[in-house]
C-alpha cells in the first residue's frame, strides 16, 4: 500500500468507523456465537500472495463483526464504561502514524513532555495535591500506564523496594529474602482483584481487610489486622485503598486510613480506575478527601473520561520511589540531557520499556471538549444511573443493593440467588442489553452501569421495562411449578 492507495483507504476505513458507531444501536449488543465460531471462517495459513483491501474490509463483517459485544452500544450496561470519542480516535491514528517509542526524552521530547503536561492539566483538573504535580521542579509528577492493574503492579513493587531498603537501613544483617518472607500487603475484601495478582507477581502475600455495611474499609478494621501482623512479626508495608469498587462502585475510607499509613511507614496505593474521572466535578471531589496522604494515586480516563483505551493515569509524590525500583541504564539508552534534572525518562516509571504516544489522546480530548463538557457528560451518565435506581425502587419485587453514588446501581429480585441468576440468564439471552453480575454478602446481584457515550433516557427506560418483562415471567413461572 502506498501513500496514495493509504490516502483513499484511509478515509474509507474512517467512514467505516463513522457508520458503525452511527448505526451500532441496530447490532445486536452481545454476540450470539459459540467458542471457537472464528477458526472455520478463515484459512488455516496466511496467504502466499497479497490481498486486496477491499476483501479484508468485507471480512471484517463476515468474520469479527459477528463475534464482538459492542461496548459502545447503549444498550450496553455491563462492567463500567470504556471511554470513546471522534478526538481520541484522530488522535490515536495520529499517535499510530508518529509511532514512536518514548522510552526516554531523546527517543522523542515531545512525547515524553506533552505526557508530563497532561497529567498536570489532569491533576489540576481533579484538584490533586501540588505534591503530585511535576511543574517546572516538583518532586512528584505523573505517568500514563497501560491499565490500573499495571499501576497497582507497579507502586506496589516500588513500594516492596523502598520496604526492603528502609528494613535493611535499620538492621544490615537482615537478607531481601529474609524481609520479603515478612512482607504484608493490606487491600480490600471488595478490591479488585488485580491487587491479589500483583502480589503474586511481586512475591508478596496479600490479606484482604474486611470492609463494613457500605462495603467500604474503615481505619479500624486495619489496625486491627495491622496490630495482629505485627504482634506475629511481620511488616506491613503497602495498602491499596479503592475508590469506586468494582462490585458496587463503594469508597474505602481515606482519611481513617492515611494517617494509619503514614504513622506505619506503609505506602498508600489508590486505585480510582472508575470513580477518578467524576473527581473533575467540584461535587463529587470529596470523594478524594484523603489522597494527601497517598504515595500513588491512579485511575483510567479510558474508563469515563472520553480517551479511549489505553491511557491509566498514575501519580506519585515522589518520582524518585519509581525511579530507584525500576532505573537501568545500558549505554544505549544514555543521552545527553538525562541528568539535567530538566527532564523525564519514562522508561523508569513503568514495566515495558516501549511506549506509544498516548498524551495526544488526551490532548485532543481536553482542548475539544474543555473541562465544562467533560463534567456534563459525567453529570448525565450519574443522572441517568439515579434514573434507573428511581425506577427498581418503585417496583417492589426488587431492592437496590448499595449506595448509588456514581453512574452504577446494584439492584436484584427479592428472593433467592438461583432466581437472579436465573433472570440475568434470560437477559442476556435475549441479547437486547447487556448486564453482569457481582456478589456482595453472599448474595448474587446484577449490575447496572451506564456505560456509552450516546446512551439517553430512552435507552434505559426501554432496558428497564425489557426487565421488568423478564422478571414478571420468571415470577410467573416459579408460581406455576409451586
Amino acid at each position: 500500500m502506498d501513500t496514495i492507495e493509504f490516502r483513499k483507504r484511509g478515509k474509507e476505513m474512517v467512514d467505516y468507523i463513522a457508520d458503525y458507531l452511527e448505526q451500532i444501536e441496530k447490532r445486536q449488543v452481545y454476540p450470539d456465537v459459540e467458542p471457537g465460531y472464528l477458526r472455520p471462517l478463515i484459512p488455516d495459513s496466511a496467504p502466499e500472495d497479497p490481498e486486496s483491501f477491499e476483501d479484508i474490509l468485507q471480512d471484517v463483517e463476515r468474520v469479527i463483526m459477528p463475534g464482538v459485544t459492542h461496548w459502545h452500544s447503549p444498550r450496553f450496561f455491563a462492567y463500567f464504561p470504556t471511554a470513546s470519542s471522534f478526538p481520541a480516535l484522530l488522535a490515536d491514528m495520529l499517535s499510530g502514524g508518529i509511532g514512536c517509542m518514548g522510552f526516554s526524552w531523546a527517543s522523542s521530547p515531545a512525547c515524553t513532555e506533552l505526557e508530563t503536561v497532561m497529567l498536570d492539566w489532569l491533576g489540576k483538573m481533579i484538584n490533586l495535591p501540588p505534591q503530585f504535580l511535576s511543574g517546572k521542579d516538583g518532586e512528584g509528577g505523573g505517568v500514563i500506564q497501560s491499565t490500573a492493574s499495571e499501576a497497582t503492579l507497579v507502586a506496589l513493587l516500588a513500594a516492596r523496594t523502598k520496604a526492603i531498603h528502609r528494613v535493611q537501613s535499620e538492621n544490615s544483617e537482615l537478607t531481601q529474602g529474609d524481609i520479603l518472607s515478612r512482607l504484608v500487603a493490606y487491600t480490600s475484601d471488595q478490591a479488585h482483584f488485580s491487587v491479589e495478582k500483583a502480589g503474586l507477581i511481586a512475591g508478596v502475600r496479600i490479606k484482604e481487610v474486611p470492609t463494613d455495611d457500605k462495603f467500604a474499609v474503615r481505619g479500624s478494621a486495619l489496625r486491627r489486622v495491622l496490630d495482629q501482623d505485627k504482634a506475629a512479626g511481620l511488616i506491613p508495608f503497602f495498602f491499596c485503598a479503592t475508590l469506586g469498587t468494582t462490585t458496587c462502585c463503594s469508597f474505602d475510607r481515606l482519611l481513617e486510613l492515611g494517617p494509619i499509613c503514614n504513622a506505619e511507614n506503609m505506602w498508600m496505593h489508590i486505585d480510582a480506575a472508575y470513580a477518578g474521572s467524576s473527581f473533575i466535578c467540584p461535587e463529587f471531589r470529596y470523594l478524594l478527601n484523603g489522597v494527601e496522604f497517598a504515595d500513588s494515586f491512579n485511575f483510567n480516563p479510558h474508563k469515563w473520561l472520553l480517551v479511549n483505551f489505553d491511557c491509566s493515569t498514575m501519580w506519585v509524590k515522589k518520582r524518585t520511589d519509581l525511579t530507584c525500583a525500576f532505573k537501568i541504564d545500558p549505554v544505549y539508552l544514555k543521552h545527553d540531557h538525562q541528568e539535567s534534572g530538566l527532564i523525564t525518562d519514562y522508561r523508569h516509571w513503568q514495566i515495558p520499556l516501549g511506549r506509544r504516544f498516548r498524551s495526544l489522546k488526551m490532548w485532543f480530548v481536553f482542548r475539544m471538549y474543555g473541562v465544562k463538557g467533560l463534567q456534563e457528560y459525567i453529570r448525565k451518565h450519574i443522572k441517568l444511573a439515579h434514573e434507573f435506581k428511581n425506577l427498581v425502587l418503585q417496583d417492589d419485587r426488587f431492592e437496590v443493593c448499595a449506595d448509588v453514588v456514581l453512574g452504577l446501581v446494584c439492584f436484584r429480585l427479592k428472593g433467592t440467588n438461583e432466581l437472579n441468576e436465573a433472570l440475568l440468564k434470560s437477559i442476556n439471552e435475549a441479547r437486547k442489553i447487556h448486564l453482569v453480575p457481582c456478589r456482595l454478602r453472599g448474595k448474587f446481584v446484577l449490575r447496572f452501569s451506564i456505560c456509552s457515550r450516546t446512551v439517553e433516557s430512552a435507552h434505559v427506560q426501554f432496558a428497564w421495562k425489557h426487565i421488568v418483562q423478564l422478571a414478571s415471567e420468571l415470577l410467573k413461572a416459579q408460581r406455576q411449578q409451586q
